[in-house]
């Protein structure tokens, strides 16, 4: 086979070609890997679920996306075992900080789980499990509907995780937001149902 010369058109001609074979190798990739991708997000979503309502077989029955004061999505799950509420804090001492927290009909938290964090090793990762039932920092039954929660140091009731201030500040105002997600919707159906209930009764 004779040998293409060197010239800029020819030179152009095999990058181009090169280029369309590697992008549709990628676009063929993608396709075969967007499928699992989404199947691993939903089972490790619905695992979450499960573990802050401290439930087994929750099923979502509704999604809704509102926005905190600062502009950042906060995602409700309603289930048949309860809601759960998924917030974000972008000023963790590595920046966000997502948690899902499961809320009790009262208010009270029932559980919680990090889903992002970029915290120290050691240090602020330790927000997965420092603020658990029977741990240092246990926020687990607590409402913050009653008393918002904030670490000791500014005059709250939470032990902050040792050496990691910022991290706990921020873990703790994710909760919070979600908290207030959370009664912002409650209130929002009880307020549907009574005026629902006042039209039946006038009919």
């Amino acid at each position: 086979m004779k040998k293409l010369p060197s010239t800029l058109p020819n030179m152009l001609c095999v990058l181009t070609l090169i280029s369309v074979i590697a992008a549709g190798a990628l676009a063929y990739v993608n396709q075969i890997t967007a499928g699992p991708i989404e199947e691993n997000k939903a089972r490790t979503l619905a695992e979450g679920i499960n573990s802050v309502l401290g439930v087994k077989d929750a099923q979502v029955q509704d999604t809704k996306t509102v926005q905190d004061a600062n502009g950042n999505d906060v995602i409700l799950y309603a289930t048949n075992q309860g809601m759960a509420v998924q917030a974000i804090d972008p000023n963790g001492f590595g920046g966000n900080l997502k948690v899902l927290v499961g809320f009790s009909e009262e208010g009270a938290i029932k559980g919680y789980t990090v889903l992002e964090h970029a915290e120290t090793p050691g240090l602020g990762a330790k927000a997965s499990f420092w603020f658990q039932k029977g741990e240092k920092g246990d926020i687990i039954g607590k409402n913050p509907g009653e008393k918002e929660l904030t670490v000791s140091k500014d005059g709250g009731d939470v032990d902050a995780i040792t050496a990691s201030t910022i991290t706990s500040r921020a873990f703790l105002r994710a909760v919070n937001v979600a908290f207030h997600a959370y009664a912002g919707a409650s209130a929002t159906d009880a307020n549907s149902g009574a005026s629902q209930q006042q039209k039946s009764i006038h009919n």
